[in-house]
């Protein structure tokens, strides 16, 4: 993921020397504040990458006095992934499930463009209206650390599950999370879902590659 679009150039040439690793295209909520004007840069990027994130709204009390500079933002990027098409975003929805939902609704049909909800944390209502828009989910262990969490994810469908680590953000003990941690997700999916973690590692595996297929 990149945060902002002046970030782009240099993480996709470090993505682009790798065999897994792709680029993101991102103007992260939390920061359209003080970035909102590399809008421009986004839109002339756009075309070099097929994934977009982190991109969406937060409504949290830090960031609730942009809201409505990030819902602007976030409805261009919305159209114009919808009007090239065949874009993958991820998406943060801190505080704002249902109006993200609205304006992924309104804005990027699925034969458009696909969404990855990133650690989601609405209602479990917002979740089944999110799957049944066609969205996927990527877990990170965190998320399954409480009762909350696990009660949306264990409703999830399993053929929209994905994993994540959201390194550097989350900690595993004194460490930075990283990819690798990705297989603790996995076993803690499969413990909370009723399934060995062969089987479920194999379900995520099939779901990137629906995802990055389609």
């Amino acid at each position: 993921m990149t945060t902002t679009p002046r970030a782009w150039a240099r993480n996709n040439e470090l993505a682009a020397k790798t065999r897994h690793v792709r680029a993101a295209l991102g103007l992260h909520p939390q920061l359209v504040a003080e970035r909102a004007d590399e809008l421009s840069i986004w839109d002339e990027h756009l075309k070099e990458a097929r994934y977009v994130g982190e991109v969406g709204l937060d409504a949290g009390p830090r960031h609730y006095r942009s809201l409505d500079e990030q819902k602007h933002v976030f409805e261009h990027i919305l159209r114009a992934c919808a009007q090239v098409g065949d874009k993958i975003l991820t998406i943060h929805s801190v505080r704002a499930a249902t109006p993200v939902l609205d304006m992924v609704e309104a804005y990027l049909p699925s034969t458009r463009g696909r969404a990855v909800m990133h650690w989601f944390t609405g209602t479990k209502a917002e979740a089944r209206r999110a799957a049944a828009l066609g969205c996927y989910f990527s877990i990170n262990s965190r998320m399954l650390q409480n009762e909350r969490g696990q009660g949306i994810v264990i409703d999830l469908p399993p053929d929209r599950l994905l994993t994540e680590t959201d390194g550097p953000f989350v900690q595993i003990g004194s460490r930075h999370a990283r990819p690798l941690d990705v297989t603790t997700t996995v076993k803690q999916l499969a413990a909370l879902r009723g399934g060995d973690h062969e089987t479920m590692a194999a379900i995520i595996s099939q779901n990137l590659k629906t995802l990055v297929s389609a």
